[in-house]
């Protein structure tokens, strides 16, 4: 492991009397891409903020590279920031976008130029030197505002819902991009979203955020197959969250029947959630199966079919290559190392029981959290 890069310690932050980060605590090593995982409002973007010197926290500190840094201004901390307003340049082709950052700070032409190329060639812009931002895709522009920030060759780069505006096939390629370049610079990436597969697929290290609060910090395997509490379970991924109790361990008692499990610690008779994703849910006859259900909706997915079925007026979702349908009754059969046992927590009985099942939207970015003030400094420092 890395050492220590930047710490936060007992970080609190408040707008307008209304806590918005209630005693943060993180370390976040050298060279490691970390993403900040959360629903809008969660804190994400104002910890990402304070990482950069945008905001000053309340009561904490924010150590980097051992020194407190409480007090030091954004555009003296060896941190850039790309934002979902990508704020190019729109009278300076891509070159001097990217050059611009170099020539404040005063760098010999030469040593520009050859900085300048090598980030148009690591980020795919090699040939469109001339070109103005208003010419550019989506993705293309996108890049720019990296090979801008990454030139400087800042210790850590944030990054803001970056891939917001993107269309979801550019998104994907551009995840691929975004965790090949960190991997090239060996540069500390920060990342915030709300999109849980976006954080799964880039990520050494996720920290899902709820109100103001960590939840877990993790692996992505982690974080998605042993979360700590109802919350991770139904943000990350799809979950069936079921009331349970633990008889002893390796027994848990839920949806009226007793099953072997693989989790134990917990006291004799502890009410405890249940989670089990859909995909790892086996469709069986009815007489085969650890329960039965009527199947109440069926959605087809492309590579496999999402099913909700009701066992017991509590509506499961299960996700199956086979087709089955609707008011068909089925058998359940769930394998013991498919149960994960959580503890009771604030949020349980909040999630998990698809009774009310829609498509849900997508988490839209709160406008009053993602200021965009300061992109300028971001930008010159």
């Amino acid at each position: 492991m890395e050492k220590k890069l930047i710490k936060l310690r007992s970080i609190e932050k408040s707008f307008d009397g209304e806590k918005v980060l209630c005693g943060i605590d993180l370390d976040i090593h050298d060279k490691e891409f970390v993403t900040l995982l959360g629903p809008s409002g969660c804190g994400k973007t104002t910890t990402l903020r304070i990482i950069g010197g945008f905001e000053t926290p309340d009561t904490g500190k924010v150590f980097f590279d051992g020194e407190l840094i409480n007090d030091l201004p954004a555009h003296k901390r060896s941190v850039n920031t790309v934002f979902q307003k990508y704020a190019l340049f729109p009278h300076l082709n891509v070159y001097d976008n990217v050059a611009f950052g170099l020539r404040v700070q005063k760098v010999k032409e030469d040593e520009i130029q050859s900085r300048v190329r090598g980030m148009l060639q690591m980020t795919g812009l090699k040939g469109f030197e001339t070109r103005k931002p208003a010419t550019l895709s989506g993705g293309q522009q996108q890049r720019v505002a990296i090979a801008r920030a990454l030139v400087n060759r800042p210790r850590v780069l944030l990054l803001d819902e970056p891939l917001g505006a993107l269309d979801l096939k550019l998104r994907k390629d551009m995840q691929n991009e975004l965790k090949r370049i960190q991997r090239e610079t060996g540069i500390t990436f920060i990342y915030v979203t709300h999109d849980q597969e976006e954080a799964l697929s880039m990520s050494d290290t996720v920290v899902v955020m709820a109100n103001g609060m960590i939840q877990q910090i993790g692996s992505p395997t982690d974080i998605y197959n042993e979360p700590v509490n109802a919350f991770v379970a139904d943000f990350i991924g799809e979950s069936n969250i079921l009331d349970g109790i633990m008889l002893a361990d390796n027994k848990a008692r839920f949806a009226g029947h007793t099953f072997d499990c693989v989790d134990g610690g917990f006291e004799k008779n502890e009410p405890v959630d249940v989670v089990i994703r859909p995909e790892d849910v086996d469709v069986v006859p009815v007489e085969k199966g650890m329960l039965s259900g009527t199947v109440s909706g069926v959605t087809f997915k492309g590579d496999y079919y999402e099913i909700i079925v009701d066992v017991c007026g509590f509506k499961w979702m299960i996700e199956t290559s086979d087709y089955v349908a609707p008011e068909q009754k089925i058998g359940i059969y769930v394998e013991p190392d498919a149960i994960h046992i959580m503890k009771k927590s604030e949020y349980s009985g909040m999630f998990g029981d698809y009774s009310t099942f829609s498509e849900e939207m997508d988490h839209l970015s709160d406008p009053g959290e993602e200021a965009d003030e300061n992109e300028e400094e971001a930008v010159l420092s």
